[in-house]
């Protein structure tokens, strides 16, 4: 082989290679930060993992805000219409958090099955579902209704 065959030849190779690792380590990297959305119906079923941060999603059931008087601790049951979870959080809660209104938790699922958040967003006006949300809704009801809210939910179930 020509010597500078061999040099070009070597040259690519190096930089298929440095490429491919700088490729793998962006993606471990942002591997390590994603939080992925689980539905009411995935947490109840045992499909999210426990100890792993994720965010979870659903209706606050009515009646099931508890605050603690003497700390900001605050447990609340989340629901997707057929399951509902228990979320504690320690903190402020957003200004449009309240019962019956769509939230996105974020935080670790514990293997008692109470959600430990360390975050929590609520919509910003009457009329926002969020996506996460919406198509979890929807996914409980196995699509027979095409938009669903909060206040169509049944909270006996």
């Amino acid at each position: 082989m020509h010597p500078l065959r061999k040099q070009r030849l070597i040259t690519v190779i190096f930089i298929v290679i440095a490429s491919s690792a700088l490729v793998g380590l962006v993606l471990y990297a942002l591997s390590e930060n994603l939080n992925h959305f689980y539905p009411p119906t995935k947490i109840v079923s045992g499909e999210a993992p426990v100890g792993k941060t994720i965010r979870a999603g659903g209706c606050v059931v009515p009646g099931s805000v508890k605050r603690d008087g003497k700390t900001l601790v605050v447990r609340f049951d989340l629901t997707g219409g057929t399951a509902r979870f228990s979320v504690d959080f320690e903190g402020i809660l957003p200004d449009l958090f309240g019962e019956g209104e769509a939230a996105v938790v974020i935080g670790q699922l514990e293997s008692d099955g109470v959600f430990k958040a360390t975050e929590v967003l609520a919509k910003h006006d009457e009329n926002y579902m969020p996506p996460e949300v919406d198509d979890a809704l929807n996914a409980d009801n196995d699509g027979s209704e095409h938009q669903r809210t909060c206040e169509a939910l049944d909270y006996a179930s």
